[in-house]
């Protein structure tokens, strides 16, 4: 693509409209709970302050469907933000109308403006064009910080963007988009892909097109279930998606025609529940009737370490099993501290469960990247286009 950075760009008291993503946990008294966003956009927002923008933020935050609900307002963290700037942030009191436009319009050369919550007006996900434009209005440059939401054509991700003729990307988006796209072309092989987690049908499009790409594919979880499935194995009570069954063996059969590795649990961790203290590892292809399968065996577990051990090119997006509690979460874990091995090549760690399980096993500073592009990433990876990078393109 041919984005531009906010590093390229000419902000010298202009009016910069920077989509963040700040759709963050809050706290019951009305704080932020997880700063993570709102800090990997700081770098971008100092960055336009520094050179003496007039900065517009807009976010949305949860789900107020279109209507102003006060759980949802923009305020706590326009009250973080300011103390992490120190410098006042104007909080308009709705995303588009006389008071937003009467906020930017007071706006001086290093000021920050917050406009409220996006999804308080219902035409911010319905792309409408009358928003568009009303958010356009207060932008000579544009600037998307928001990868996350790179996926959804959103009056601020996609409608707007064409009405302003500056613009870019922010650091952080930048980021993600220069890693993953190192997951496609050329890439250094081998290549290995791992994929757990429980959203089977979200990822079905990804698989298809990874199979096309990589040189080995690792499954755990409830993906590695459905494919388990597939093949004839008693899984017991454990999760699986048998409406996928089919396209399971589609995909079985396509690797093999691919010479495509695809390494399935040979062993798995079984209890009656997620909530049991320990499991007993039995084979993957016989979970007793009254048994779900809930973590990576250790002969599984050694035998994805020893496919990655080969691998100059690694992404992994999902947990290998219910990797919440202690007693289930030594194989991501093992999973985890085998990426992180991987020496030399390029390894892309993506979602919140992936991302925690190199925090917990104390090696989230050894992997090339970790990505926090949520559904976005996943698209990105799988090859389509996003709107929000496609209304950058210039």
């Amino acid at each position: 693509m041919t984005a531009r950075s906010i590093a390229d760009l000419d902000l010298q008291g202009r009016r910069v409209f920077i989509r963040v993503d700040f759709d963050v946990l809050l706290t019951p008294a009305g704080g932020v709970s997880d700063a993570t966003r709102i800090r990997e956009a700081l770098p971008t927002v100092t960055h336009a302050i520094d050179r003496g923008a007039r900065v517009v933020l807009a976010s949305h935050l949860g789900r107020p469907k279109g209507r102003v609900r006060h759980e949802f307002s923009l305020l706590p963290i326009a009250a973080y933000l300011a103390e992490a700037l120190d410098r006042d942030v104007m909080l308009a009191d709705e995303p588009a109308g006389d008071g937003a436009k009467k906020v930017v319009s007071d706006l001086r050369d290093g000021g920050v403006a917050m406009l409220e919550n996006l999804r308080f007006s219902p035409g911010e996900e319905s792309n409408d064009e009358a928003l568009a434009r009303a958010l356009a209005s207060y932008a000579d440059v544009y600037v998307n910080e928001a990868f996350r939401t790179a996926h959804r054509a959103h009056a601020s991700t996609a409608g707007m963007v064409k009405h302003v003729p500056s613009r870019g990307m922010g650091f952080h988006a930048e980021r993600e988009v220069k890693m993953l796209g190192k997951l496609q072309g050329d890439v250094e092989r081998p290549f290995v892909a791992i994929l757990g987690g429980t959203k089977v049908p979200e990822k079905i499009g990804l698989l298809e097109s990874l199979l096309g790409r990589v040189d080995a594919l690792c499954l755990g979880g409830t993906m590695a279930n459905t494919f388990l499935r597939a093949k004839g194995a008693d899984m017991g009570r454990s999760l699986f998606e048998s409406s996928k069954l089919a396209i399971a063996r589609a995909l079985l059969a396509k690797a093999e025609a691919s010479d495509v590795e695809v390494v399935l649990p040979r062993d798995v961790v079984v209890a009656e529940d997620r909530n049991a203290e320990t499991g007993t590892v039995v084979p993957a292809a016989h979970v007793p009737d009254d048994s779900t399968a809930l973590d990576l065996g250790p002969e599984s577990a050694s035998e994805i370490a020893a496919v990655l051990s080969r691998a100059r090119t690694v992404f992994w997006h999902g947990p290998m099993g219910a990797f919440e509690g202690p007693a289930f979460a030594a194989g991501t874990l093992a999973v985890a501290k085998a990426v992180a091995l991987v020496m030399g090549g390029t390894t892309v760690v993506a979602g919140s469960a992936a991302a925690a399980a190199l925090q917990r096993a104390g090696v989230a500073g050894s992997v090339t990247h970790v990505s926090t592009g949520g559904a976005a990433c996943l698209e990105f990876v799988e090859g389509k286009r996003l709107p929000g990078l496609a209304a950058l393109e210039s």
